[in-house]
């Protein structure tokens, strides 16, 4: 039975279902009852398999296909009227011509299955912040991810309105040839198809709560982003707030649930986790930048988290959690990866299906990208004000990298203006890990190069667009890099809970409550003003991570200049050595 009487939701579920051509069309009203008969099912099929409920009660393990184990850039696409506001970073197609080739391969996708239709809320529910979507899919898994990952049901489809953002999947044939992402901002629509991949099919995390509602974002002024939102609380209870952005491989999730150093604990410093992921920031009453996280779980990748370099994140996935592409530990059934520990399982099943002792074999057991869906309220970090409907106020955006050598630790912008141009020239350096390659410079503005749904440009002037809206009420906007290395290449920096103690001094510049030094690069610490004790790190190593490399800086401003001319003639009109003293 239908959960909601708008016409226009009605109608283009019938259209979707006479395209797709499902045998039966389920809607997920959300709750407890109807999701543990879907697992049943999934468990009766082999979609998903029921672990040891003692020890990992609520959780589930799920096997992707081989060849579909990640996003898929090169298949995913944003589809507006006109190719050049789509952007030179995007892939695109004209809108018609991509609709046409989708209704092929949809035509007859879902017969013998059947579609489930899951309205659901990217944000508390009538919150102002909350956008609302229905997705279509026919997978059992992809409902039970939304389940967790947003709050679905009968609540999100009483708030379904003629501009909700419609999300059609079909698993079809897995076909990686025929797979595609497809987003039609200007439609308020997403079309996946061929994937049974998390991101590629779980359509409120990147599809909507970035690219569509950055879209929405820059023509309703406000903004969707990728970046973590967390709270210090000092030891007088206050709590301030900052949001903040970073590539891959750069410690986000690690800093969005971050435990303080034991010398912070013991004064009373606490750290509570809004969001790991995504941002949605809005104007508030007061004129100050509030924040909200969108998701209601976290789509976490499993490798390398730990009791040492995620333990809050480990616990969130103790209990309700899917988990993706991991190995299953056959002796007491549980799950395993590597990086979890030191002990991996003689008997288990890789992620491949196949059998697998983690003693002998030169095989991972789990895949690099494998994932865990776990609920935030399982973090035992998680925000008190996680579920507020205004949000929180945010008093410090931040931007991060992975430079060996040219970023100093911390660095404070000089204003608003400043600041944006610091989030766009956000860049790592990779890593042998990761390429094969090692050092060279990739740019990633605000971490948003894959989840812009518009041109890149555009969505910096959007940035300078919110800075006169804020005007002196604008959060103070910081960079940076917890990996500085010696010439050996060892970081200088711990790193982990040990950034607590840069994030305490960027909360400091926040509230006017201590003073800093100029640099050609912007405002930074004096060394004597991060908190050392118990650290490790002397105050000549601190002096050598703050020290900026004039040299350094002018080839980067070079690369910098080079990197704006993809996105000319667009670029607002500041040349980057406008904001270097060099």
């Amino acid at each position: 039975m239908a959960l909601t009487n708008n016409q226009a939701v009605l109608d283009w579920i019938h259209e979707m279902a006479a395209m797709t051509q499902p045998e039966h069309i389920v809607w997920i009203d959300g709750s407890d009852a109807q999701l543990e008969e879907l697992r049943a099912q999934a468990c009766a099929t082999g979609e998903m398999e029921k672990l040891n409920q003692e020890k990992l009660p609520g959780c589930y393990l799920h096997r992707t296909a081989v060849n579909d184990v990640a996003r898929v850039e090169d298949r995913t696409f944003i589809c507006c009227r006109k190719q050049e506001d789509a952007g030179p970073t995007n892939n695109w197609m004209a809108p018609e011509e991509m609709y046409a080739r989708l209704r092929r391969l949809y035509t007859g996708a879902m017969k013998g299955r059947t579609m489930y239709v899951i309205p659901y809320s990217m944000g508390v529910v009538g919150s102002l912040f909350a956008k609302y979507g229905i997705e279509l899919t026919d997978s059992i898994y992809v409902v039970l991810n939304m389940a967790i990952m947003t709050r679905v049901g009968l609540a999100a489809a009483r708030q379904l309105e003629d501009d909700f953002v419609k999300g059609l999947h079909a698993t079809a044939d897995n076909d990686p040839e025929n797979r595609y992402i497809v987003h039609f901002p200007e439609d308020n629509t997403i079309m996946s198809v061929n994937s049974g991949y998390g991101g590629n099919v779980l359509l409120g995390k990147k599809c909507f709560a970035l690219r569509i509602a950055s879209y929405l974002g820059k023509n309703q002024g406000w903004m969707a982003e990728h970046m973590l939102i967390l709270g210090v609380e000092n030891p007088q209870g206050e709590v301030r707030y900052l949001a903040a952005a970073f590539p891959s491989a750069c410690g986000k999730t690690n800093l969005a649930m971050l435990i303080p150093p034991e010398h912070y604990r013991k004064m009373g410093w606490k750290v509570w986790c809004v969001g790991d992921d995504i941002a949605w920031l809005r104007v508030g009453p007061d004129g100050r930048l509030w924040a909200m996280n969108p998701e209601y779980g976290f789509f976490g990748v499993a490798p390398g988290t730990n009791e040492k370099s995620n333990p809050n994140a480990l616990q969130a996935t103790r209990k309700d959690t899917i988990f993706t592409n991991v190995a299953h530990n056959l002796d007491d059934n549980t799950v395993w990866w590597e990086g979890l520990d030191k002990n991996p399982p003689e008997h288990a099943v890789d992620w491949k299906g196949n059998p697998w002792n983690g003693k002998t074999s030169t095989e991972k057991g789990a895949h690099p990208n494998s994932r865990f869906t776990a609920p935030a309220k399982n973090c035992p970090c998680i925000s008190p004000e996680f579920e507020n409907p205004a949000g929180v106020p945010i008093s410090a955006l931040v931007f991060g990298g992975r430079r060996a050598k040219t970023a100093p630790l911390v660095y404070q912008s000089r204003d608003w203006e400043h600041g944006v141009f610091v989030g766009s020239i956000m860049a790592s350096e990779t890593t042998a890990a990761a390429t094969g390659d090692v050092g060279v410079v990739r740019r990633d503005p605000m971490a948003m190069l894959p989840f812009c749904g518009y041109h890149m440009a555009d969505y910096w002037r959007h940035w300078l667009d919110m800075g006169k809206v804020l005007g002196d009420k604008a959060p103070k906007i910081f960079n940076v890099n917890w990996f500085r290395t010696d010439d050996a290449g060892h970081f200088l920096w711990p790193g982990f809970g040990d950034n607590l103690r840069v994030l305490e001094w960027i909360m400091h510049r926040c509230f006017d409550e201590i003073e800093a030094v100029d640099t050609p690069i912007g405002f930074e610490p004096k060394a004597e003003d991060i908190d050392l004790e118990g650290s490790g790190v002397s105050l000549e190593t601190l002096k050598g991570l703050l020290s900026v490399d004039t040299t350094l800086w002018k080839e980067e401003a070079k690369e910098i200049s080079a990197f704006y001319q993809k996105f000319e003639p667009r670029v607002p009109a500041r040349s980057c050595q406008d904001f270097f003293a060099l």
